[in-house]
């Protein structure tokens, strides 16, 4: 296994850092291209939220890969690489795994134990597929990554200690109140119709807003968003919820009449700017809570300084959370992360020895064939049923003498330093390592073959 992963986070970067190397969406197809076009890289995968963004790699040099790898995220990000090394991480094979098993379960989160993040690598996945630059190893280290938080959350009670960003940034401008006694009867204003705004409108939703209005680019989501939330069985179904599509154009007049705003596009540029927000100001006495969970940001800083107004954004969440109590359970987490990289570990290291476990096959399966073949020469009067049996009696003897040796050298090479003995098992027999390898790229291919299908 040759996993590679570079990247930034809240963890090792200042916000302001994230906002400049935040990747636009139709740059991210364009990294994992480029990614695997690099001579170090045959697959590669690409996690980009709001607070973090990683590149993940199969790679078969270290130095180079991490070189590439760290060249490209600058090249596609709005940061030099001068000022992205300082705030990268680097993790490799093992280190690599446990670091997206923690991810998946919420642990490396900015709210501990938040559950989004499994949506957010499931759509790094289909992204990879439906690009071709994902192979049998991040297909299985993404899909058991899935697997693993979706453990988590299930065996613990993670998700007591954490809940999404959007719920913890609500509570932050609940200022310690009660999120829905806060939020009943209020004007909302959600920006953008993605999935963070789409999860930001049904939490207010749900916590009892009056009015809503949701602003998008391509006004028909806006228009979809608002359909699904107020249709028979909707969330706003049962309370009598009035809400309503607006064009980007219509925010200023919108945000006039909100007393919360949500905003969270993909713009490269500011969405609020404080004149905006200071014009909507002017004669209204009622406080205006905004919550920006863009990276980059949507809402000007400067609204900090606008009376009545209240902002919450990325850099004050981080402050707020690493104030949050840890649940008990996570140490339960750590633990389940802890068994499943070293199962994951194993499972690759004997998938690694099985092409030359086939070829080491068919090589016996040709011998056989060559000396039955043979025998039909030297004793052409056999009938039927004696060939038969004498290639049944030929074929037992060669299974059973390999059964043994292959069943222990893929339990020996599933352990930890067990990469040798496919190596060694080549040279005992003297396999070509052509047919290893054509065993090796025919498995990929039905692994692509399937990840199409899955997807």
């Amino acid at each position: 296994m040759t996993l590679l992963v570079v990247g930034l986070s809240h963890r090792s970067a200042p916000v302001s850092v994230l906002e400049r190397a935040a990747l636009a969406p139709e740059a991210r197809g364009k990294l994992l291209q480029d990614a695997v076009s690099a001579e170090p890289v045959t697959e590669s995968a690409v996690l980009s939220t709001c607070n973090r963004i990683e590149l993940y790699a199969d790679v078969d040099k270290f130095h180079a890969g991490v070189a590439e790898l760290s060249t490209l995220l600058a090249r596609h990000s709005g940061a030099g690489l001068e000022e992205l090394t300082p705030y990268l991480y680097v993790h490799y094979e093992d280190r690599a795994v446990h670091h997206l098993f923690s991810v998946a379960c919420g642990l490396d989160s900015m709210v501990v134990g938040e559950g989004q993040i499994l949506g957010q690598i499931k759509d790094a996945l289909a992204v990879a597929q439906e690009l071709h630059t994902a192979g049998r190893l991040l297909n299985d280290l993404f899909q058991q990554a899935l697997r693993v938080g979706k453990r988590a959350h299930s065996e613990t009670g993670i998700d007591k200690a954490g809940q999404s960003l959007v719920t913890f940034g609500l509570e932050q401008l609940a200022g310690g109140r009660d999120v829905e006694a806060w939020a009943r009867g209020k004007r909302a204003l959600v920006i953008g119709a993605g999935s963070m705004s789409s999860l930001a409108a049904t939490t207010l939703v749900r916590a009892g807003v009056g009015e809503l209005a949701v602003a998008n680019r391509t006004v028909e989501r806006a228009e979809r968003l608002v359909q699904i939330l107020t249709e028979p069985g909707g969330p706003g179904a049962a309370n009598g919820l009035r809400a309503r599509a607006a064009a980007m154009t219509s925010v200023p007049q919108e945000l006039a009449l909100a007393d919360i705003v949500v905003s969270c596009t993909g713009a490269t540029g500011l969405v609020l700017a404080g004149e905006m927000v200071a014009a909507a100001r002017q004669g209204n006495t009622a406080p205006l809570a905004l919550l920006d969970l863009a990276m980059p940001r949507d809402i000007d800083a400067a609204v900090h300084r606008i009376e009545g107004a209240h902002l919450v954004d990325i850099e004050s969440l981080a402050d707020a959370s690493a104030d949050a109590p840890m649940a008990a359970d996570v140490d339960k987490v750590r633990g389940i992360v802890s068994d499943e990289v070293a199962a994951f570990g194993a499972a690759q290291r004997a998938a690694h020895i099985t092409p030359t476990v086939v070829a080491l096959r068919t090589m016996a399966a040709d011998v056989v064939a060559g000396e039955i073949t043979r025998l039909d020469g030297r004793l052409p009067d056999l009938d039927d049923k004696q060939r038969a049996e004498i290639t049944q009696t030929v074929r037992r003897v060669v299974d059973k003498l390999l059964h043994a040796p292959t069943v222990r050298v893929k339990q020996l090479a599933s352990e930890p330093g067990g990469a040798g003995y496919a190596d060694a098992l080549r040279e005992l027999f003297d396999l070509d390592p052509q047919t290893v390898a054509a065993v090796s790229r025919a498995d990929t291919r039905a692994d692509r073959h399937d990840a199409r299908e899955r997807a």
